[in-house]
């Protein structure tokens, strides 16, 4: 059974985003930092009645401890993660970026936006139902016996 576009997680609010990028894509093109499409984007999101917040700061744990933080290019709506690439071309690997963010959080949408020679877009879904399911240890001697 396949998905309609109606069924996708968070579907409208990704397309306003989607076609915000096209429109800032459309008037800007090719060749500018990723800095200079996150404000133009932020500007046009927050234009259409949309809660943005860039450089959000996300500490990861690891045993109960800080470890590190990673740093979100854009949260919209409090419910969609945006990463921003602005490169020639976009790298095999270029959404695990998003996904990592995703981890982090308790967001479960985000959108890598490819403000490349031709613009792309690439939707990551991570459900929260899937997320820091601990892996079992592995058995003891007295265990396995």
């Amino acid at each position: 059974m396949t998905a309609k576009p109606n069924d996708l997680l968070e579907a409208e609010l990704t397309n306003s985003v989607i076609g915000s990028f096209y429109d800032v894509y459309g008037e800007l093109g090719f060749g500018f930092r990723e800095y200079i499409y996150a404000l133009a984007l932020e500007r046009d999101l927050v234009a259409q009645g949309h809660r943005v917040e860039r450089e959000v700061s996300v500490m990861i744990f690891f045993r109960g401890e800080p470890l590190a933080r990673q740093t979100l290019d854009m949260i919209v709506d409090e419910k969609l993660v945006i990463e921003i690439k602005s490169t020639e071309f976009l790298r095999p690997n270029a959404t695990s970026q998003l996904f990592s963010y995703l981890h982090a959080t308790n967001l479960e949408v985000g959108l890598l936006l490819h403000f490349g020679r031709e613009p792309r877009f690439y939707r990551v879904v991570y459900e929260n139902r899937l997320k820091r399911q601990r892996v079992k240890r592995r058995p003891t001697q007295a265990q396995r016996e």
